[in-house]
């Protein structure tokens, strides 16, 4: 997966990030513990005055995978793709470590 294509899928999250965690009955700070952030770092993400990274991005989205709602809003927000399971689950690590060494060796 690409960089342009992560960055679509966490700014479909930061969107939505304050009406999911509401949904889950989490307050800023008892979300931040579960994830392992501070409490202001998940305040500066909702109000979109900090870049969300990958890691953080796939963190968040492991904590909400485990709400059944939760997940099928995600999958209605287009935020939980087949595309990002197979990602998650390691399906594309093979192609993408292949895909690296054809870059190295100079095809395309």
């Amino acid at each position: 997966m690409d960089a342009s294509r992560r960055q679509e899928y966490i700014d479909r999250l930061i969107t939505n990030l304050p009406m999911l965690r509401k949904k889950m009955e989490l307050t800023q700070k008892d979300f931040a513990g579960i994830i392992g952030m501070s409490s202001y770092s998940i305040l500066a993400l909702e109000k979109k005055q900090r870049k969300m990274t990958w890691n953080t991005f796939l963190s968040i989205i492991l904590v909400f995978m485990r709400n059944e709602e939760i997940r099928q809003i995600l999958s209605a927000l287009n935020i939980l793709t087949d595309e990002l399971l197979d990602f998650i689950e390691g399906k594309n690590i093979e192609r993408d470590k292949s895909d690296d060494l054809d870059n190295k060796k100079g095809r395309y």
